[in-house]
């Protein structure tokens, strides 16, 4: 019986549909005689950080795993012996720049050769442009009877030098260090070489490499060209962070606005949702620095003109993962961290959060 009623809808389908392309159809549009005005935002932007979209993306720093916080601390870094230098590279945590992220470099030179250093990878390579302009800073603390200098360079896909700076001065204590050079050709998978020079052990954390030319030319900015296909898409809302990234494998993983705004080196890096959920395409390298955080996004929505449309957490990881829901006796705190947002966005400066 289900058999013969399919069969006779399908016809009866059928039958429609050829009495309808025999008909001749007459599309009248009256120009001069618009409808219901149609509000700008009703068409906007979702931005999630997925495929580094972010880290690697949008944000424009080029080194990858800069304060060595990944879940393999030197993930990105490789050790570099040059003119038969040697050294020991050792991830630590005592005494830390910060105590946030308390993981940074200890670097050791043989004293029988005096030269030793680490390369970075970047984000599959580092894009670098011909007479662009590149900042580069350290934070870094000598080692007790130590007498380091620092060569900071850009090396091209085929070994090529094409980028250099020296820095010296460093003390006992932790200092911020940074310097600014130009590279002389433009290449598409550079490395960051950084060469010791010297006796002696330094610590080395927030390793950062950006183009001076970011957009508004603001420091821990974004990438100008990206951010400028945005605003040319006219957005009248920005939505951030993402959708499954604010929920997150876990509810221990899920995106926390609170620790993405504040100084760059204070936010808390976190595993990256979406690193090891394609089984095909894996990447444990995936991390969120949260350098692109949410004071950055308003930044960003307020630049472009478009409504900023945030999103956080109401209390349950991926329910495709995890599954993960809070009890309703202890949503207090996620109710909170909504509220606390509005004052961050609209608040007076005098408010805690505002």
């Amino acid at each position: 019986m289900r058999k013969i009623l399919s069969c006779m809808l399908m016809m009866f389908a059928l039958t429609l549909l050829t009495g309808t392309a025999q008909e001749s159809l007459r599309i009248v549009v009256q120009a001069d005689k618009p409808g219901a005005e149609i509000q700008p935002t009703m068409w906007g932007v979702f931005f999630e950080d997925i495929n580094f979209a972010a880290d690697g993306g949008v944000y424009a720093e080029l080194v990858k795993n800069r304060s060595f916080e990944f879940e393999f601390p030197l993930s990105g870094w490789r050790q570099l012996s040059q003119q038969n230098g040697t050294g020991r590279i050792v991830p630590g945590f005592y005494y830390p720049y910060n105590p946030g992220n308390p993981h940074h470099v200890s670097i050791f030179l043989d004293p029988a050769v005096e030269s030793f250093g680490i390369t970075n990878e970047g984000f599959r390579g580092m894009g670098i442009r011909k007479d662009a302009q590149y900042n580069f800073s350290v934070k870094a603390r000598l080692h007790e009877s130590s007498d380091i200098k620092m060569k900071v360079e850009l090396l091209s896909a085929s070994g090529q030098i094409i980028g250099t700076a020296v820095i010296s001065g460093f003390t006992a204590d932790w200092t911020n260090h940074k310097v600014s050079f130009a590279a002389s050709d433009t290449e598409l998978k550079a490395l960051l070489r950084i060469t010791l020079e010297g006796k002696g052990a330094i610590d080395l954390d927030m390793i950062s490499l950006f183009p001076a030319d970011t957009w508004k030319e603001r420091e821990n900015g974004l990438r100008k060209d990206l951010v400028q296909m945005i605003a040319d898409l006219k957005p009248g809302f920005l939505r951030f962070p993402g959708g499954c990234i604010v929920e997150g494998r876990t509810l221990e993983n899920r995106y926390q606005w609170k620790t993405t705004v504040g100084p760059v080196e204070d936010r808390k890096l976190i595993m990256n949702r979406w690193n090891l959920e394609i089984r095909n395409r894996q990447t444990p390298d995936y991390f969120q620095s949260f350098g692109l955080g949410f004071y950055e996004y308003f930044l960003l929505a307020e630049d472009i003109g478009a409504e900023p449309l945030p999103i956080v957490n109401c209390g349950m990881s991926c329910q495709y993962n995890a599954a993960e829901v809070v009890p309703l006796e202890e949503l207090d705190s996620y109710i909170q961290d909504a509220l606390d947002l509005i004052e961050f966005a609209n608040g007076e400066t005098s408010t805690r959060w505002g």
